[in-house]
């Protein structure tokens, strides 16, 4: 049977789903791009394995299939490892006592310190934070990941630990300033996306703004706005669009892996179904 557009088309957004999950980038230091990308790829198996079977050298999603399981059963030692490996980052931020949505930027951005960090001092923290070291004995030949943590722990424990826990000396000094730094790069993407700069220094000043210092008002501002041609805004917007489709693909894909590759698998099916029929009343009328 000759390869349909479409159906080709709904093919390579699962391979795109599926290549997507192992460029998963992370976001420091909490949001680890493996971790996420191998529970993404478990989520597509999971689908792709529940399909009904078909002749594996004619279905696509199953040759598709055996590759996924392969790639889960390989790297599943690897992923373990790694999962545990951010627990104890995650015994580390609580040692730490940082706030839970400290990596969170939809919240206030000065509201980093909870009541509770008032009563602490550096004095327990550093005794606390020696404790969790004498616990965490990974194997280096067994738990690579989570070796590489400890090593890269105690190397900054050691050589700035004394420098690290004096704001829990000063009282309304939060712990940490991740959530500031994450509101920072919250907005340099979003000016990346409505400049299409790579760099953001240009707008470092003037921000979103700088569109009204090409006109003297913002009376003048619509009128140069309305000036433009509605076949061409028409056009560009068309543009955007199918520009912006595989970033939001993307977004779908992260925030809800299973219904969007279900999705995708669904179309699949139905495109292949008509097809099916398509050749069959083709080979009845001949």
């Amino acid at each position: 049977m000759s390869r349909d557009a479409e159906l080709m088309a709904v093919e390579s957004q699962i391979r795109a789903a599926v290549r997507d999950c192992v460029n998963r980038t992370s976001r420091k230091p909490f949001r680890w791009g493996g971790i996420e990308g191998y529970q993404q790829l478990k989520t597509i198996g999971a689908i792709l394995r529940s399909l009904p079977c078909r002749e594996i050298d004619t279905d696509y999603l199953s040759v598709l299939s055996v590759w996924v399981d392969q790639a889960l059963s390989n790297n599943l030692s690897l992923a373990l490892d790694l999962e545990q490996a951010h627990q104890w980052l995650r015994r580390i931020a609580d040692c730490l006592h940082y706030p839970k949505d400290s990596y969170s930027i939809k919240d206030n951005v000065t509201n980093t310190t909870s009541t509770s960090n008032l009563s602490l001092t550096s004095l327990k923290i550093r005794c606390e934070m020696e404790e969790l070291l004498q616990q965490f004995l990974p194997d280096p030949k067994q738990n690579p990941a989570q070796f590489a943590l400890l090593k890269k722990l105690q190397q900054l424990w050691n050589k700035y630990g004394a420098n690290l826990l004096h704001c829990y000396d000063i009282p309304g000094l939060p712990p940490d300033n991740l959530k500031m730094e994450a509101m920072f790069s919250h907005l340099r993407r979003h000016q990346r996306r409505i400049s299409g700069r790579k760099s953001t220094s240009e707008l470092r000043d003037f921000g979103q703004y700088q569109v009204l210092f090409l006109a003297q008002s913002e009376k003048q501002l619509l009128v140069q706005i309305q000036q433009v041609p509605i076949a061409e805004y028409t056009l560009q917007r068309r543009r955007l669009a199918l520009a912006e489709a595989p970033r939001q693909q993307k977004r779908r894909l992260h925030h809800d892996p299973i219904n969007t590759i279900q999705a995708l698998v669904n179309e699949h099916m139905e495109l292949r179904t008509m097809l099916e029929s398509q050749a069959l009343s083709y080979q009845l009328d001949s």
